[in-house]
């Protein structure tokens, strides 16, 4: 049994670990109810797919959101098992279930990125969850995507004028194109923030400047395998086009852009997701914010080092709950805080498509804050108050402070 489970040495830092509003900086939609059963809701711990997704159940996430779950279905016993989780939230009404996940969540804010695979047809819109929350959902722009989005209008509107053989034209089309979107949502007031997804793409190790003619070249790949495939499943991966896609938006974003950095799935070659990777980029774009994402799992300890040496960069510690184990989760809380300044961590849930994944994200999150920041009270290292502080910041502050949403906490007595 853990800390959080045991009476509070603390209680007045406890208190505010669990019930302190929380902004949930970087999350994706909920599946539309029509939609709710076709997606394996194993991957509510794991981002693992096909065969390796039937052995998540035996990792230690498995077991404690197992665990967890059961406690906020009732279930108790020979009931508490994966399966019967699994059926339970199954079977409630889907209203009932977002609301059962949800108030004890005590997310205030949503900031969501809606371009995650499978959102666009089987996810619900980002302003449909401002019924879960206390303030309006905001959204996050997916850098990627959207620019595959317009490219493929581009060879559709065009393809009359035989673009394939004219790569310039097309390149001229897209950067105006790409620009205008960069340009009109800086302006929005529903978007936030942006997210680059390049560790999945051609790794983080985005160049700071290109040649024209690479960039052609490139692009021109990216053209051919769209044809090729008849424009099916069609992904911009091709990295001199991708690099430069990633730089259009960095000259103009002046709002937060995310970077995808370690712990994902199987699409992701690990040793090009390290943030470190990320450094001539961070250093050649002063003025943009980075939030590196997942706490870079398992490059915490270069996340925490790129926070602290670089004024741009802050730390998202979102996915790793519910995906870790406990034990892991604390581990790599400590291992970003070893050099990272506290006002520069932010919480999230990752949470996606199943309402299950923001009460896990948010419970394992408050109780690891807890067991760690108590720690370090009871060693002396830091003062009570000074730990309360730090949670309000990470959960709420800094967030808030980051994206400049101009919120206020909305406490509750519950």
């Amino acid at each position: 049994m853990h800390l959080s489970n045991l009476s509070p040495d603390y209680p007045t830092l406890h208190d505010v670990c669990h019930k302190y509003p929380a902004i949930d900086n970087h999350a994706h939609p909920l599946l539309k109810r029509a939609h709710r059963d076709e997606k394996p809701f194993e991957n509510v711990i794991s981002d693992a797919s096909g065969p390796a997704l039937q052995d998540s159940v035996h990792s230690l996430a498995c077991f404690r959101a197992t665990d967890q779950l059961a406690k906020l279905f009732g279930l108790k016993g020979e009931d508490a098992t994966w399966e019967k989780v699994k059926a339970a939230g199954r079977e409630m009404e889907y209203g009932k279930l977002c609301r059962t996940c949800f108030k004890p969540s005590r997310i205030q804010c949503l900031l969501l990125d809606d371009g995650l695979g499978g959102s666009k047809d089987l996810a619900e819109g980002y302003k449909w969850h401002d019924w879960l929350t206390t303030s309006p959902t905001k959204r996050i722009i997916r850098l990627e995507t959207s620019a595959e989005d317009i490219l493929v209008d581009i060879l559709k509107i065009n393809r009359k004028f035989d673009l394939y053989y004219s790569t310039e034209k097309v390149l001229e089309l897209f950067n105006s194109k790409f620009r205008d979107l960069i340009s009109t949502s800086e302006k929005d007031t529903e978007v936030v923030g942006y997210k680059s997804i390049a560790a999945y793409r051609t790794g983080l190790a985005v160049s700071t400047s290109g040649s024209k003619v690479d960039i052609e070249r490139s692009l021109r790949e990216a053209v051919k395998s769209y044809y090729s495939s008849g424009g099916r499943d069609f992904r911009l991966q091709h990295k001199a086009f991708n690099d430069h896609l990633v730089r259009i938006a960095l000259d103009i974003a002046r709002k937060p852009v995310q970077f995808h950095t370690g712990l994902g799935d199987a699409d992701i070659l690990l040793a090009t997701a390290t943030p470190t990777l990320l450094q001539p980029l961070i250093r050649a774009y002063p003025k943009v914010t980075f939030v590196l994402l997942h706490a870079s799992w398992p490059f915490s300890q270069e996340a925490g080092y790129l926070a602290t040496m670089h004024k741009n960069v802050f730390i998202d510690f979102g996915e790793v709950f519910p995906q870790v184990s406990a034990d892991g989760q604390r581990s790599l809380i400590r291992a970003i805080l070893e050099l990272c300044p506290t006002n520069k961590i932010m919480w999230s849930t990752d949470g996606h498509f199943w309402p299950e994944v923001f009460y896990l994200g948010s419970l394992q999150a408050r109780e690891t804050l807890y067991d760690v920041l108590s720690e370090f009270v009871k060693r002396g290292e830091m003062s009570e108050g000074k730990a309360v502080d730090v949670v309000k910041g990470a959960l709420f502050g800094n967030a808030n402070r980051i994206y400049a949403l101009g919120l206020e906490p909305h406490l509750s007595s519950e």
